[in-house]
């Protein structure tokens, strides 16, 4: 008889552990499978880079141009054609070419915005942005529901053209990957050996500088508060000082980097835990 209660006993304590295993098990699928989707896009971005740097094949065009050279003095007419192409080729130039490593993940998702990496962290990421703020919370580079979400950038944003300042929001998760990283710039130590940040758009290589790294909340909208989460562009000086005054105010350590007026900032933003709604905010400057 005390055989079979503790044969109970320990039936149903095995089924405890295994229930409780259960969400950590899932949890940890689901961690792997980001991570190898992750590395797949660093890996295809890296492949699309170094092609880029073979030299293209061109044609053997010098038996033509003198052709055509021969054509225009028999006819005595003036070579139309060759201004023609080259008035093309000015208007080309003009329009932005895209940077060629990033052209195969754009193509298999036009919503991509840049590519942001930091030294150091695991941050590595496409940044995304679309009409509907929230979709990448949720959703992952190929739009399935994902609860890692995207790096992303809301729709007001405009990463392309130098206005002051976008923000690139993303989750702090407990794995290190999104934005789960970002705490460690709240030691002083680590910002002195990573101080820049790369974020490229789709048609240009961009570097910044952190300036200011500070803990914030999302406040009520009937708070007069600085709300950083806010401020994206700043047309005037009195607009300027306001957003650069606070977030030195605000910033956990003397970063010594400064600003002034016309210089244009990329602020990254993910949860914290000090309080209810609590954000974590890392302001950088561009300087290429």
């Amino acid at each position: 008889m005390e055989n079979k209660k503790k044969n109970k006993r320990i039936r149903i304590l095995i089924l405890f552990i295994a229930v409780c295993l259960i969400p950590i098990g899932q949890a940890y699928c689901i961690s792997v499978q980001h991570k190898v989707q992750q590395k797949e896009m660093k890996e295809s971005v890296k492949k699309q880079e170094e092609n880029s740097g073979l030299p293209e094949k061109t044609k053997e065009v010098a038996g033509q141009e003198k052709t055509g050279q021969q054509d225009t003095e028999v006819s005595g007419e003036p070579d139309k054609t060759g201004q023609e192409e080259t008035e093309q080729k000015e208007t080309e130039q003009k329009e932005p070419v895209m940077l060629a490593q990033y052209a195969d993940l754009y193509e298999k998702n036009s919503h991509m915005a840049g590519w942001l990496s930091i030294e150091g962290m695991n941050i590595d990421y496409p940044v995304m942005q679309c009409e509907n703020d929230d979709y990448y919370l949720h959703h992952d580079f190929y739009g399935n529901e994902d609860k890692y979400g995207c790096l992303y950038v809301r729709k007001i944003a405009d990463v392309n053209t130098p206005g002051t300042n976008f923000i690139i929001y993303g989750h702090n998760m407990k794995d290190g990957s999104m934005f789960g990283d970002l705490d460690l710039y709240r030691n002083a130590d680590f910002y002195l050996e990573h101080p820049l940040i790369s974020f490229d758009t789709l048609y240009e290589e961009r570097t910044y500088e952190i300036m200011a790294v500070f803990l914030s909340r999302v406040y009520y909208s009937d708070e007069e508060v600085f709300k950083y989460y806010q401020f994206y562009q700043a047309d005037t000086q009195e607009e300027f000082d306001r957003f650069y005054e606070n977030v030195k105010k605000l910033s956990l350590y003397d970063t010594g980097v400064t600003a002034e007026f016309g210089d244009t900032f990329l602020t990254l933003s993910t949860c914290a835990y000090h309080v209810k709604d609590g954000r974590l905010a890392v302001v950088a400057k561009r300087i290429e």
